[in-house]
């Protein structure tokens, strides 16, 4: 009998990783490398992603680091040209460059609180696909964008961050669609309660940990490297006929509670 196993390997294959300097996008890094694929990591700071990329050498594993925030459609564009250069292709981007800077009621939230967070999680995905579609669309490819359980169910005091990533979430499935016709595939990693330093204000105050936790079966927060096996299925070819779709990984907090209580 053939082992499965090899359908998950990326050998040959290049991918990006965007908000790569830690927590769940350093873990895909990290995972992607040791299945096989040369890694690029980008965040708004060289020395960040720098610090992931050295360690993944270390380990046997061809990574490059370069600063770009999403916001900035030149920097991307650098990016992919930089990635052609050194690369001369590109198979898989991850979308996992985030923001939340307001968490309360939503009708307390400002204005620019709106702005930087649709800029950040949803047009920044949108700039960074975009940019990449001419190298992807050469041999065809993946795009994985970062979702989470709060796009697909409400979560008082963080409507905000819940709005921007149910948009992402029709986004993933448009561009689904979309890029079909170039054998690209599409889709979208939905995470629960992830133990990083994005979330820290949530795990890190005991109280508001058990609120949250009280809505997830497994009662606990995840790891990041708990989100990687999705991320390796969905840029392997185990994957080749998979695209719109939407992975859930949150410790059964969707099917397990009928609502998410506020803070």
């Amino acid at each position: 009998m053939n082992s499965p196993l090899p359908v998950f390997r990326l050998d040959g294959s290049v991918a990006w990783i965007t908000g790569a300097s830690r927590g769940i996008g350093a873990a895909i890094a990290e995972s992607f490398a040791a299945a096989g694929a040369t890694v690029v990591l980008s965040s708004r700071k060289q020395d960040g992603v720098e610090a992931v990329a050295a360690a993944i050498r270390g380990a046997g594993g061809t990574a490059h680091a370069l600063a770009a925030h999403t916001g900035d459609r030149a920097a991307l564009e650098q990016v992919v040209k930089t990635i052609g250069e050194r690369c001369g292709r590109l198979d898989i981007v991850v979308n996992n460059a985030a923001t939340n800077p307001h968490f309360g009621p939503l009708l307390e939230a400002e204005e620019s609180h709106w702005t930087k967070t649709l800029d950040v999680n949803v047009l920044g995905y949108w700039r960074t696909a975009q940019a990449a579609l001419p190298l992807l669309a050469a041999q065809g490819g993946k795009v994985i964008n970062v979702a989470s359980v709060a796009g697909l169910r409400a979560q008082p005091h963080m409507g905000l961050y819940s709005v921007s990533k149910a948009a992402v979430i029709m986004l993933t499935q448009v561009l689904a669609a979309e890029l079909a016709p170039h054998n690209i595939q599409v889709n979208a990693i939905a995470p629960g309660y992830v133990e990083t330093r994005f979330s820290q204000a949530i795990w890190d105050d005991p109280a508001r940990a058990a609120t949250m936790l009280a809505a997830v079966p497994q009662g606990r927060f995840a790891r990041p490297a708990e989100i990687v096996g999705a991320a390796l299925y969905l840029a392997s070819p185990a994957s080749s006929y998979t695209t719109g779709a939407v992975l859930v990984v949150d410790g059964g907090q969707l099917p397990g509670s009928d609502a998410i209580r506020p803070v």
